[in-house]
């Protein structure tokens, strides 16, 4: 294996994430040292040197010789982090935001308007603090992230169903584009080698836009188990509506929450894949599946 000059120590945060699951064997694959965040002590294991702390916090290690940061964390909390810090190598930064920056912009809940708020706030501090260092910096915002049993969305979902043997179908006629996590951790790599992806806020959504109701089919088809699919009415989803914890999620059945992969394509060259989930997908235990170089 030959060394990408382009990838120096790098140091992730989020690490323990969905993203990072796959980020991490990726990075070792291309050569960088790699240094990922913790809030528990973890050995090093396969290359990977993990370090006690997380953001806002100071780390447990003297960082000042990485090159690059990927975080899958709160990006406020790494701007606030950087804007202190001494990292005189750093010379690139690629985080993850959401797209619920924008599909949530006009939810009919107050705590999700205020989310989207938030993340755009993020992003440009993030922005701002990286302008300042003359650090060239990448924002992604995913769509509906799935692959590695970690989501909160899907997996839940999936396992429920697999543990009560009956699948609810809920109806939507709104787009979904889920996006496998280890294709936006290809989206990554490629930020952190590409110029082309600087000063961007760059969309990831998966390579397939299908309807939210053909999507739970697909879920449901993937599973270890059989399952008996209960279509709920629409009526039952208007008045389960009036329920605070589930009002914003089913008022975008009928929503478009997809992504515009165009500069995607354009800056990094990723073109994820589309929706074809399997049964391993939703087991968090599942060994990750490695890029052939």
């Amino acid at each position: 294996m030959t060394r990408d000059p382009a990838l120096g120590p790098t140091l992730v945060f989020g690490a323990s994430s969905q993203i990072g699951f796959f980020q991490l064997p990726m990075l070792v694959e291309r050569g960088a040292r790699v240094l990922a965040v913790s809030r528990s002590e973890r050995a090093e294991r396969d290359g990977v040197t993990w370090l006690r702390g997380g953001l806002p916090d100071q780390l447990s290690h003297d960082v000042a010789e990485i090159e690059a940061i990927a975080s899958f964390g709160p990006m406020d909390a790494l701007a606030a982090w950087l804007d202190r810090a001494s990292l005189p190598a750093l010379r690139r930064v690629v985080a993850t935001s959401s797209m619920s920056a924008e599909s949530k912009r006009n939810s009919p809940v107050a705590a999700e308007r205020a989310l989207a708020q938030r993340l755009r706030a993020a992003e440009a501090a993030l922005a701002s603090v990286c302008d300042k260092l003359g650090v060239a910096w990448t924002v992604l915002r995913p769509t509906l992230i799935y692959g590695a049993g970690m989501d909160r969305s899907l997996t839940p979902l999936a396992r429920r169903a697999m543990r009560t043997h009956v699948f609810a179908l809920p109806p939507g006629r709104g787009l979904r584009q889920p996006v496998h996590a280890q294709d936006i951790a290809r989206a990554v790599i490629a930020a952190l080698q590409r110029p082309q992806g600087a000063g961007c806020i760059i969309p990831i959504g998966g390579g397939e836009r299908i309807s939210a109701a053909q999507m739970f089919a697909r879920v449901r088809r993937s599973l270890p188990v059989r399952t008996l699919p209960v279509p709920v009415p629409r009526i039952a989803v208007s008045l389960a509506q009036r329920l605070p914890d589930l009002r914003g999620p089913l008022s975008r059945l009928d929503q478009d929450l997809i992504a515009d992969n165009a500069e995607l394509e354009r800056l990094l060259d990723i073109h994820p894949r589309g929706f074809m989930p399997d049964a391993k997908m939703w087991d968090s235990s599942a060994e990750v599946v490695h890029e052939p170089r």
